[in-house]
């Protein structure tokens, strides 16, 4: 992988906190309004088609883009493809606006913004895994990817809190409000304080066309037997985690009261987690081998899903959503470097793209499955299910000789 400039090796620390701020600034307003619209969904009808519903608009649209998105980050100026789908998602944004100010918001305009909002984040979540790299040094990238962690958890800390306290005593249009001009903000940083220089492919004439490119990244990956089982590992992971990433928020509403304070506890609980297991690998790094770090934190994943299904007492749930935040950036920031490490510059929006597609596919399916399920059968023991199966994928990847050979830091391959 190409190293950075000398010039950039200087500058990249200015670069990395503009860079890390705009996205923070812009985040932020998007939690407030995702919090918003799935509290409101699930106070308010209590349903898990409806939540089935909202995960899929949520989803789907980023699903069937993402490739695309992928093939876009590696021809073209990733700067401006973040700076686009900032703006895709203000648009949508304000379109929610105006249609509950004249009376006629409703769930269906909800799940259709929902899926405009997916629609940008599929353009911006190649791209970003892919600037980094261009903007850090390589020694540096699971230090920033933890401290990246952090800042993100630390930001959907505050969102849930803020959320909360803003359905109390204001609409929903003041929320989407302050989406809108947190947007703004991110573009004018990125659009005027940042200069991130274009990558090789970006500055050159395109000889090939898009699905030729779309192609070779495909056989890029077909090619890579470690990129192969990593994915397969992981579409099982995030079929199995659909149960409690969306439906513990139902979950709470139906066993433990429907309070908004209650839904806010677990956000909470599940961020300040996210802060410290960020923190703990900027510092730590996690494991020598790179894949035992990913299979610990679906081991604790596993756990925490089946704890989840059998506890009775509030406060320890929380405990126990807590616990589970703590190891996702462990697995996130870990997966982040290993991909930034083992793939070629000029291919990593096209496997980030790839990786983003099977995220947003498989969760959905779980709730097409799960979903349902959840108003037929008591979520917990749908917890408990997934739970198992989880710790099962985990001792599957734990015993991959050629998944832990890839996971060897790069420098110790040399």
């Amino acid at each position: 992988m190409k190293q950075p400039t000398n010039q950039m090796n200087l500058n990249w620390q200015r670069m990395i906190i503009l860079f890390l701020s705009s996205q923070t600034i812009s985040l932020l307003g998007s939690s407030l309004v995702q919090y918003a619209i799935t509290w409101y969904l699930t106070l308010r009808e209590q349903s898990g088609v409806i939540m089935t519903l909202s995960v899929i608009f949520g989803f789907l649209p980023t699903f069937f883009l993402s490739p695309f998105a992928g093939v876009w980050a590696d021809r073209y100026d990733r700067k401006k493809l973040i700076i686009l789908s900032d703006a895709v998602i203000a648009v949508s944004t304000l379109l929610l606006i105006f249609l509950f100010l004249s009376g006629q918001g409703s769930i269906g305009a909800l799940l259709v913004a929902s899926a405009i909002r997916a629609l940008g984040a599929g353009i911006q979540i190649p791209a970003v895994s892919a600037v980094l790299p261009q903007i850090v040094p390589e020694d540096k990238l699971t230090k920033v990817n933890g401290f990246n962690g952090s800042i993100q958890a630390l930001t959907m800390l505050i969102s849930p809190m803020a959320s909360g306290a803003l359905l109390n005593f204001a609409s929903l249009e003041i929320i989407f409000f302050i989406d809108v001009f947190t947007a703004i903000v991110a573009i004018i940083i990125l659009a005027f304080f940042l200069k991130i220089p274009s990558h090789n492919k970006a500055v050159h004439v395109q000889e090939s066309s898009y699905l030729a490119d779309l192609k070779l990244g495909f056989i890029y990956i077909k090619n890579r037997a470690f990129l192969k089982k990593l994915y397969s590992y992981f579409s099982l992971a995030y079929l199995l985690a659909a149960p409690v990433s969306f439906l513990t928020p139902l979950q709470v509403t139906r066993t433990f009261g429907n309070d908004v304070w209650r839904l806010t506890m677990i956000e909470v609980a599940f961020s300040t987690g996210m802060i410290v297991g960020g923190l703990m690998v900027a510092f730590w790094g996690g494991f020598k081998n790179r894949i035992h770090s990913i299979a610990f934190a679906i081991l604790m994943m596993g756990v925490c899903t089946v704890l989840l299904g059998i506890i009775s007492n509030f406060w320890f749930y929380s405990l126990v959503m807590a616990l589970f935040g703590l190891v996702i950036p462990l697995l996130s920031a870990t997966t982040i470097v290993l991909l930034q490490e083992k793939v070629a510059e000029d291919y990593l929006g096209r496997v980030f793209g790839v990786e983003t597609m099977i995220a947003t596919a498989m969760m959905p399916l779980g709730m097409l499955f799960f979903g349902p399920l959840a108003d037929l059968v008591r979520i917990e023991w749908l917890l408990l299910v997934s739970g198992l199966l989880l710790l099962i994928v985990m001792l599957f990847m734990f015993n991959d000789n050629q998944l832990l050979r890839a996971g060897v830091p790069k420098e110790e391959n040399e």
